[in-house]
């Protein structure tokens, strides 16, 4: 299989409109694989679209409706400005006559309490338009952040509809394209996935009975088209259901003519070579469960019942312990009806 698989998923639930491509098809990345339709979301991104305008374009209104209250509040305030001189003016003229005892003391106190009246009056007027200045400022900020918030919300539906042509996300192969025109696709529905062409690995399933002698850079080997090939334990999956899974990876370059799926009978070394009594596996064992076998005397007439122990085994031959020697002739067909016997005859057979 190869080395990288990505699983293509929709993110978005629609109905099937185009397929673009072929199952097998080589793709590029970012190039699209299929298209979808969704009515229900192309209408929330309408109505997100003219929420945004009409936010935007209240705004635009509350900016134009302060703009035009503060030009009236600054007319306001530059007719108090000129009152407040005036009364200046008049009260400071008065002041002089009064002391010169020109005037009566009632038009000097009338000109007097007008000018502080026009004193306090630009104060409260100032204060009102700093007040209404910071007020706009906020609720035009407020404004900006809800159109802002808005905007993001406008871009993620946008991005949604994006999600309804599902691309390829890096280059490779696609396979297990599953998806028809009018199909409806729920979102996380899987529909195929893209396997990456830059290179391929072995999944091995081993008996659990080994599986404290499996580890990491184990090295296997397999023929293929009369060659030999080498291989290394890559990665060890955790979890073991029937048996234990592992991935392997090529020594050197893989074979050309190696295919996806193909089946490899692959040979793993669980141990370094040692120097060992051994016998070829049969159907012996099936009866006798490694702890004895028939050995043949010396002229070949006899097989006697002989008590031995069996070690290691790689997929041809048993490793013998205690009970054989090189050399010694035994009986490794299927013992079946012969399990209770302790002697059998040996005959030619008859031509």
């Amino acid at each position: 299989m190869p080395i990288k698989t990505i699983y293509l998923d929709a993110t978005e639930g629609g109905t099937v409109k185009r397929v673009l491509v072929e199952d097998g098809a080589t793709l590029t990345p970012g190039q699209p694989i299929l298209e979808l339709t969704n009515t229900d979301l192309q209408l929330e991104m309408v109505n997100r679209e003219t929420a945004v305008f009409d936010l935007m374009n209240n705004l635009q209104n509350t900016r134009n409706l302060m703009q035009q209250n503060r030009i009236q509040q600054l007319n306001q305030f530059a007719d108090i400005e000129f009152r407040l001189k005036e009364a200046k003016r008049i009260y400071e003229l008065n002041k002089s006559l009064y002391e010169q005892k020109v005037i009566s003391r009632q038009e000097f106190t009338e000109s007097q309490n007008n000018y502080q009246y026009q004193v306090r009056k630009r104060q409260l007027t100032n204060q009102t338009l700093q007040q209404d200045s910071v007020a706009m400022r906020q609720q035009v900020n407020q404004m900006q952040e809800s159109v802002g918030r808005m905007q993001s919300n406008l871009a993620l539906m946008h991005k949604k509809m994006d999600d309804l042509t599902i691309k390829a996300p890096v280059a490779g192969r696609i396979t297990s394209l599953n998806a028809e025109v009018g199909e409806s696709i729920a979102p996380g529905q899987r529909i195929g996935q893209l396997d990456m062409l830059n290179g391929l690995k072995v999944r091995a399933n081993i008996d659990e009975y080994y599986i404290s002698r499996i580890f990491p850079g184990q090295k296997g080997e397999f023929m293929l088209d009369g060659k030999r090939y080498e291989l290394s334990v890559k990665k060890i999956f955790t979890q073991v259901n029937k048996g234990l899974q592992v991935d392997l990876e090529f020594v050197g370059n893989a074979p050309q003519s190696i295919r996806r799926g193909q089946t490899l009978q692959v040979r793993l070394s669980l141990s370094d070579q040692t120097q060992a009594v051994r016998v070829a596996k049969g159907g012996f064992n099936q009866k006798t469960g490694g702890n004895w076998i028939f050995k043949v005397n010396e002229d070949g007439t006899k097989a006697y019942r002989t008590d031995i122990r069996l070690g290691r085994q790689n997929p041809d031959y048993y490793e013998v312990l205690e009970g054989l020697k090189p050399g010694d002739k035994v009986v490794t067909s299927s013992y079946e009806g012969y399990e209770d016997m302790g002697e059998l005859v040996l005959k030619d057979k008859e031509k």
